[in-house]
């Protein structure tokens, strides 16, 4: 994959990526509990890679291509 993350925002309940590729990918942060009970400091404390996103202090690690895979619905 060719793209990456460039720059994370977040506000109470989402994180939102943008990409290389000028798209702007939103995340519920309540797919990630950890990322939902830090704190605001805690989560702008984050390292970018080409693979992925890291916060050290949470020791919590997003891949982009995790992030952009298909989420298969629950069968009823």
């Amino acid at each position: 994959m060719n793209v990456s993350i460039i720059r994370a925002k977040f506000d109470e309940k989402h994180m939102w990526l943008t990409l290389s590729d000028g798209r702007m990918l939103g995340v519920p942060l309540a797919l990630f509990p950890l990322l939902q009970r830090a704190t605001p400091l805690q989560r702008s404390d984050y390292d970018l890679s080409p693979r992925g996103i890291h916060w050290d202090e949470l020791n919590e690690d997003l891949s982009l291509d995790g992030l952009l895979s298909p989420v298969p619905l629950a069968a009823n």
